[in-house]
């Protein structure tokens, strides 16, 4: 039924639900086999859900093994063995509440069960509402793991402020008591969106929190010459300061103003991202490119992975993906035909579907 969408369908949605797909996250376990997670967002949704999937045979198929209530806007990762998920328990406007609050839950089997953010000692991580996040990394750098976050006192994306989570590699994860939180960075000066920062760390060994930016509140015209653009906030050793230069650290990068995902590899020397590049030539996210850097600041095309004509109803976009050996493996949320009308729009998907770029290190070298 849907051998013209690209990849393997893990999972699709009728637009006439209102539900649209989103929060794309996969991961590898130590046993080899891949899970992915996505969310429902729209008017026909919780807003507050997600979905776990597993995949036995290297992506060819997928099965549904848990389904999360309160728990959004979120990433998967594997620390010492087990499955975590960490996001906010509601997204936008759920109930009246600005933004959720920041949960984690841990697996010990794979993703089949899951615990329960109750309380500060079991994964509630914040008792207030307003974080706001998607599917980005989580690192270990320097006995610590490090994620970024942001947190949203309006609704005015200009308003929203960036900051970043660590705890010890050996602490209890689901303790709230085990994070600390970095102070937040107000940069309603520049009059853009801050969002979804990816932490890496930067080839001097200092931790950097890079975004997605674009500007909010200028104008169409304003927002489409600067939406190729990305902005760095540098992180203090302990984890608790937040520190930018104006002149220096926005910067440049194919794909800023969309969401992106991170990862360094070692083999190469090279940070790489899958990103949709909107201008030169002008598109929306119906295209999707690996481009790589050596330095986080100076950005290079490798490759068009993904690619439509149509830039309305068609998109490959909030990617999240890893290194599997000599490959990348990456799930997309996608807008696609489905012979039953299609996606609502490109911002509003109807498909998770998983992907693999076999050899990609022929293309950064």
């Amino acid at each position: 039924m849907w051998e013209d969408v690209p990849g393997v369908v893990i999972h699709h949605v009728p637009a006439r639900t209102e539900q649209y797909v989103g929060c794309p996250s996969i991961v590898i376990l130590p046993s080899g086999e891949y899970v992915a997670s996505h969310s429902h967002f729209g008017p026909g949704a919780r807003n507050t859900d997600s979905w776990i999937y597993r995949s036995r045979d290297r992506g060819r198929s997928w099965e549904c093994i848990a389904e999360l209530h309160g728990q959004i806007w979120s990433n998967l990762f594997v620390h010492e063995g087990d499955l975590y998920i960490m996001g906010t328990d509601h997204c936008d406007n759920y109930g009246g509440r600005l933004n959720g609050r920041i949960v984690i839950r841990r697996s010990v089997d794979g993703g089949r069960t899951w615990s329960e953010p109750r309380d500060e000692f079991t994964g509630l991580l914040t008792d207030a509402d307003g974080y706001h996040t998607a599917p980005v990394p989580v690192i270990t750098h320097r006995g610590r793991l490090w994620r970024a976050m942001e947190f949203a006192p309006t609704q005015d994306r200009g308003t929203w402020r960036a900051f970043v989570m660590s705890a010890s590699v050996d602490a209890d994860l689901l303790r709230r008591d085990s994070w600390t939180f970095s102070e937040q960075y107000a940069h309603s000066w520049s009059r853009s969106q801050w969002i979804e920062g990816n932490v890496v760390v930067a080839p001097d060994g200092e931790v950097w929190n890079v975004l997605r930016t674009n500007p909010v509140g200028q104008g169409r015209a304003v927002a489409s010459a600067f939406r190729d653009r990305a902005v760095i906030l540098h992180v203090s050793p302990d984890g608790r300061h937040l520190s930018h230069d104006r002149q220096r650290d926005i910067i440049d990068m194919p794909g800023g103003g969309v969401k992106f995902t991170i990862r360094y590899d070692p083999e190469t020397q090279r940070y790489c991202t899958l990103v949709n590049k909107q201008s030169d030539p002008e598109a929306n996210r119906n295209a999707l490119y690996l481009i790589w850097s050596r330095d986080l600041r100076s950005w290079h095309v490798a490759k068009r992975l993904l690619f439509h004509p149509d830039p309305d109803r068609h998109a490959f976009q909030y990617v999240d993906w890893v290194f599997d050996g000599e490959d990348i493996i990456y799930v997309s949320r996608t807008a696609y035909d489905d012979g039953m009308g299609g996606a609502h729009d490109f911002h509003d998907a109807n498909f998770l579907t998983f992907h693999r770029l076999p050899h990609f290190r022929d293309w950064i070298k």
